[in-house]
């Protein structure tokens, strides 16, 4: 089944054309990294498939059905999320309210600001939330303030937030972006087991070729907005347009 499709997708910012026509599809289940060089227009077009830009023209599928026109909001609710490039938590709450308020959303659309005193009225909510805790190691720590993590928990929360929106597809920018080669394996391991227990389908952006190739079962490569190149890793490592524009500028 194909749950993200993008068809002739583009956006222009007045004479700068970020996103050019981009045709992609990506499969339930996949793991699909999206690569290319700074200003390639990754960003443009991961913010243009969860609605948090408008295309100039094109359109995006999610399950069959146009989402263009949608809030942001509304594409969670139809099961999309992302996790964003720098640590997105609410400072001052609990890591477990961080991850009760994601459940709630996605379940309820909105709530009331004093909705934490009725929490222990939504038993299922709390069970998603506790199992999304355990998922991402972070249940041991579920009472600690968020703002107290060191920044690699921080990071795992933030991954556990979008989880718990129980996504079907979940989009992360740069998962691994200022951690240790510590941390960052250990973020590596901890998507590739939630992908495997959840059959979950994810778009990542990473910079980092070494991630890509090693979790990724599809490559769609960008170049100054357009796509150049797409297959499996040793099919775009091996083809020599990416190798051009983009791999082969990569300093080890």
């Amino acid at each position: 089944m194909t749950l993200l499709q993008t068809e002739q997708l583009t956006k222009q910012f007045g004479g700068l054309t970020a996103v050019d026509e981009v045709d992609m599809e990506i499969e339930q289940g996949e793991g699909v990294s999206l690569i290319g060089p700074n200003g390639a227009g990754k960003s443009t077009l991961i913010n243009l498939v969860t609605r948090r830009l408008e295309p100039s023209y094109g359109d995006v599928s999610f399950k069959g059905e146009s989402i263009v026109g949608m809030d942001p909001h509304e594409v969670v609710q139809q099961g999309m999320s992302k996790s964003f490039q720098t640590a997105s938590v609410f400072p001052e709450l609990s890591v477990k309210e961080n991850a009760t308020i994601a459940a709630l959303a996605a379940e309820h659309g909105s709530f009331r600001v004093n909705f934490f005193r009725h929490r222990n009225s939504y038993p299922a909510v709390e069970e998603l939330t506790n199992d999304v805790l355990r998922s991402v190691g972070l249940y041991g720590e579920r009472e600690t303030q968020a703002d107290s993590l060191d920044y690699g928990n921080k990071r795992r929360l933030e991954l556990g937030i979008a989880l718990a929106a129980e996504p079907d597809m979940l989009l992360m920018d740069e998962p691994t972006a200022g951690m240790s080669p510590d941390e960052t394996q250990s973020t590596v391991e901890l998507i590739k087991r939630v992908k495997d227990e959840l059959d979950l389908t994810f778009l990542l952006v990473e910079h980092d070729m070494e991630i890509v190739f090693d979790i990724s079962d599809r490559i769609v490569v960008l170049n100054r907005g357009s796509v150049i190149s797409t297959g499996t890793p040793e099919e775009v490592q091996n083809d020599p347009a990416v190798q051009e524009a983009y791999l082969g500028g990569v300093e080890e």
